[in-house]
């Protein structure tokens, strides 16, 4: 018999931990709690940055600023993707302005010391004539790197274990889905006044839904919800599609299904949150990607974006807008 909303908050109530409070007020809208959570938090730990696919090709970059730090991501010549911080080692300038973009390299607007794609200083005017001056002392610095289904995730503290330690948990669990192949259709960024850890929070449970979002209730009831990941920084599982083959404004599957999943995922949407900036919601035919990016104590910039199959728009029935519409 399905859980009622009433019967499924009992059941949450038997397991709750005793003693669990949530944080205190200030934890939410003080500065000085804000700016050890910048350093101790999003200066420490594995960041979410974008995907893969936001450098598809030699030449692309994009830059994001992470616990105060501005990164520029590069894909080189070779086709590896790199991490510097973006600054100019002869005399501190921001190299990059534009938020992205497409360049043979990297030139500092100020004295036009020049750098590979890959970091290494390429030209530094007359700075031949400077006794004991050496361009491969003066590369970029680089920022530990690494990727995990595609996503490309950095870290400032060369004290964080490796990423590949970090997700275990995950390991192999979303291969699946062809997270790496993906293709985002359209991204929305979202300036929502509220503190990140209360949107992280929100994500994470729908004890709200019913409430707040009644059609979404009625298409994928809060009481089908199931656990499946409480390992480490992660959190997530599964809410039933009821009515309806996906989550989309006519109920159909907007595109061809993402990757090889089971029967039984083609009538779920699987939520996870991975800690502390990533939200990935997985439905048969798109996934949905949210980026938290804190500006102030009360206030957070979520970039959203919706990614296909790459073959989906070449298929009968591709209408991402539909899956848009939905959560927008």
């Amino acid at each position: 018999m399905p859980l009622t909303p009433a019967s499924a908050f009992r059941k949450t109530a038997e397991t709750f931990t005793a003693g669990a409070r949530t944080l205190p007020q200030r934890y939410f809208v003080s500065p000085e709690v804000f700016a050890e959570e910048k350093v101790k938090i999003f200066g420490r730990q594995w960041i979410c940055l974008g995907h893969q696919s936001q450098l598809g090709r030699a030449g692309d970059y994009f830059v994001q600023r992470v616990a105060g730090e501005s990164l520029i991501l590069t894909r080189d010549q070779k086709g590896a993707i790199q991490a510097f911080y973006n600054v100019c080692r002869h005399r501190g300038t921001r190299l990059c302005e534009a938020a992205s973009g497409h360049a043979a390299a990297i030139q500092c607007p100020y004295h036009a010391w020049t750098y590979a794609l890959d970091g290494r200083l390429i030209g530094a005017p007359q700075m031949e004539e400077a006794p004991g001056f050496d361009k491969s002392d003066y590369s970029l610095h680089p920022v530990r790197l690494a990727r995990w289904e595609g996503f490309i995730f950095v870290s400032l503290s060369d004290l964080v274990p490796p990423l590949e330690k970090v997700f275990a948990p995950l390991a192999a669990k979303f291969t699946h889905w062809n997270l790496p192949l993906l293709r985002s259709a359209r991204g929305i960024d979202y300036d929502v006044q509220a503190n990140w850890k209360l949107i992280f929070e929100n994500y994470s449970e729908c004890y709200h839904c019913s409430g707040v979002h009644p059609m979404l209730s009625k298409i994928s009831p809060s009481d089908s919800a199931e656990n499946d990941l409480t390992e480490g920084p992660f959190l997530g599982g599964f809410m039933s599609i009821r009515e309806g083959k996906s989550l989309t404004m006519t109920g159909e599957a907007c595109a061809r299904a993402v990757g090889d999943i089971k029967a039984e995922d083609h009538a779920r949407v699987f939520y996870y949150s991975i800690f502390p900036n990533m939200l990935l919601s997985m439905h048969p035919d798109y996934v949905m990607v949210h980026q938290l990016w804190p500006q102030s104590p009360e206030r957070t910039l979520i970039q959203c974006d919706w990614f296909f199959h790459p073959e989906a728009a070449e298929a009968p029935g591709y209408n991402p807008e539909d899956a848009i519409e939905f959560w927008d």
